[in-house]
């Protein structure tokens, strides 16, 4: 009587392993990249306070000066290396972990005394929100 093996060949698994690795190899970077955008967001959800407080001063005083950042809390948290708020502007520089973005917030303020928020950054745009591109 003949015994019938059952299992997988060495060459069937050297090929499941080949494809898990060309997978990985394409997946890591992205979720790389997605990650950073997170962290960026992050960022983002942080300035929104110190959008709110600016906004608050330009309909009170209706001007945008020096002191537009009365009451901004520019402590840096989480991935945000460095927060500063000048005459409004807000600047927000990333650590190593959010690969150093730089975005800047700058108000303007509109006929209808309406405040509107331009995002900038000076890094690739593959780590910055839809709103800052």
């Amino acid at each position: 009587m003949k015994r019938q093996s059952s299992g997988f060949t060495l060459i069937e698994l050297m090929i499941v392993v080949a494809i898990i690795g060309i997978l990985a190899a394409i997946a890591l970077p992205a979720y790389q990249d997605y990650v950073v955008r997170t962290r960026v967001t992050e960022a983002l959800n942080l300035a929104s306070f110190g959008k709110t407080t600016v906004t608050e001063y330009v309909s009170q005083n209706y001007t945008l000066d020096a002191n537009a950042c009365n009451g901004v809390n520019t402590g840096a948290a989480g991935a945000v290396a460095s927060y500063t708020c000048t005459s409004g502007v807000l600047n927000l520089t990333m650590d190593a972990t959010a690969k150093s973005v730089a975005l800047t917030l700058t108000p303007s303020i509109t006929a209808e005394n309406i405040v509107d928020w331009t995002c900038t950054t000076s890094t690739s745009a593959r780590y910055v929100p839809a709103e800052c591109r």
